[in-house]
């Protein structure tokens, strides 16, 4: 029997399915740490100019390379929950694919799954991961600690990692929310 897995799908279910990992009942014990970290936290990642040289997402899948350091914009979006819960985790899309929404008459309750554009959005998405300065993955759900929403367009400044199939997927230090 021979099938493939599309690499972007698998990369996003892995990720899901990590997420639930390690969350333990100590860890929810002491819920007053998270708070007093979550402040510092996102003061050091939002930024509050937005940083120059910034590439859209399908450019910098083709130039950034491995550990290099990146500046790229999108849109968050890409599937119905681009969210990783509990994780400060998502996926933005090249701003040149169209969202549900920006197609006029377009009825779709989740236009940020970009359903209208699936055929390019495997070469046209990034998986960002926000990290701490020591580079940690925050323990934090993104849309908490910075305020995203689906389809805000941000900004993102830190490191690419890529795997064999082509995926970026950008660690990032800065954030910055376009208005």
């Amino acid at each position: 029997m021979n099938f493939s897995v599309n690499p972007l799908v698998f990369s996003v279910v892995m990720a899901i399915l990590v997420s639930g990992c390690g969350q333990s009942a100590p860890e929810q014990a002491t819920s007053t740490e998270p708070d007093a970290a979550e402040a510092v936290t996102t003061s050091e990642v939002l930024l509050t100019s937005e940083p120059t040289g910034a590439e859209e997402v399908i450019a910098a899948r083709k130039s950034a390379e491995d550990n290099s350091e990146v500046v790229v914009v999108g849109r968050i979006g890409g599937s119905e929950n681009p969210w990783v819960d509990g994780r400060a985790v998502f996926s933005i899309v090249d701003n040149s694919l169209k969202a549900c929404s920006d197609i006029e008459g377009d009825g779709c309750p989740k236009p940020w799954d970009y359903c209208c554009e699936t055929d390019k959005l495997p070469t046209a998405t990034a998986l960002v991961k926000v990290v701490d300065q020591d580079g940690t993955l925050i323990n934090e759900d993104a849309r908490k600690l910075l305020n995203l929403k689906e389809l805000q367009t941000v900004v993102v400044k830190g490191k690419a990692k890529r795997d064999d199939a082509g995926n970026l997927t950008v660690f990032a230090n800065g954030i910055f929310v376009r208005k």
